[in-house]
């Protein structure tokens, strides 16, 4: 077995699906770990890939951790083995925790966010000098390749990725959502608000990554008197800059906390 995956939630999910896509392996040779719930084995189906117990990890070589940090300490000794190779999703585990509760050093640490279900994945990735001399940096690279961008970041700012991208759809939708209420409240039914808010989030989103500036845009089409300055005049009012900065800060203290199991 090349990958055994433990824990399948919509991410460990959308992981799995991408790698499928992508041909990166057979299904045969990717394993589901079982769990008490009958997650893992409706996944396992709907897939066509192994189900396996923990037991059977032993025969795979790579493993892929999907589970919230708190759930880690309670599995940790369960999946341990120094011949494996490990890629965690873990928000705010570090390398050297990951590395000495499972007993290798064959350690690479990412942090991806939702957009992985629809293949449009910001994923972060770092790992110990002995996974990336073992291959594993490399397969997780191909891995999360196959569900978006990947983007090698030094550890310390790891948090840091994961306050802004991989907590960023929950603020951007928290935006579009209040976009979409202002224009309910002006007149616009509510479908037809959504669906405007969530095309400009994307057309928007196109224009940057044409390496526009942020205040470039803001200011082509903020005319003088016009429509636009004035409803940014209100934004600056109530301070929503300040909430977006103080949001990425409390996101990435929270991910130091949870590497502290906290």
């Amino acid at each position: 077995m090349k990958l055994a995956v433990v824990g399948v939630g919509k991410m460990g999910e959308a992981i799995l699906e991408g790698m499928l896509n992508a041909s990166l392996l057979e299904r045969s040779e990717i394993g589901v770990v079982g769990g008490r719930s009958r997650r893992a084995a409706e996944v396992a189906e709907l897939h066509g890939v192994n189900l396996i117990s923990r037991a059977q990890l032993q025969d795979a070589e790579r493993v892929l951790i999907c589970v919230q940090p708190k759930v880690f300490p309670q599995i940790a000794g369960e999946i341990a083995d120094p011949h494996h190779g490990y890629i965690s999703i873990m928000a705010g585990v570090s390398l050297e925790t990951m590395a000495a509760q499972l007993g290798s050093r064959r350690v690479v640490r990412a942090m991806p966010n939702l957009a992985a279900t629809i293949h449009k994945s910001a994923t972060a990735v770092v790992s110990l000098e002995e996974a990336e001399v073992a291959g594993d940096l490399g397969f997780a690279r191909a891995l999360f390749a196959s569900v978006g961008d990947v983007y090698e970041i030094a550890e310390p700012l790891f948090n840091t990725f994961t306050g802004m991208v991989g907590s960023g759809p929950a603020y951007a939708a928290i935006f579009a959502e209040a976009l979409a209420d202002g224009g309910v409240r002006m007149g616009l039914n509510r479908k037809l608000a959504i669906e405007l808010a969530g095309k400009l989030l994307i057309s928007t989103g196109e224009l940057l990554l044409r390496r526009v500036h942020p205040s470039i845009l803001k200011d082509e089409v903020a005319s003088p008197g016009g429509t636009t300055v004035a409803g940014i005049a209100e934004i600056e009012r109530y301070t929503f800059r300040a909430a977006v900065i103080e949001a990425v800060k409390a996101a990435t203290l929270r991910g130091a906390e949870l590497g502290e199991g906290k």
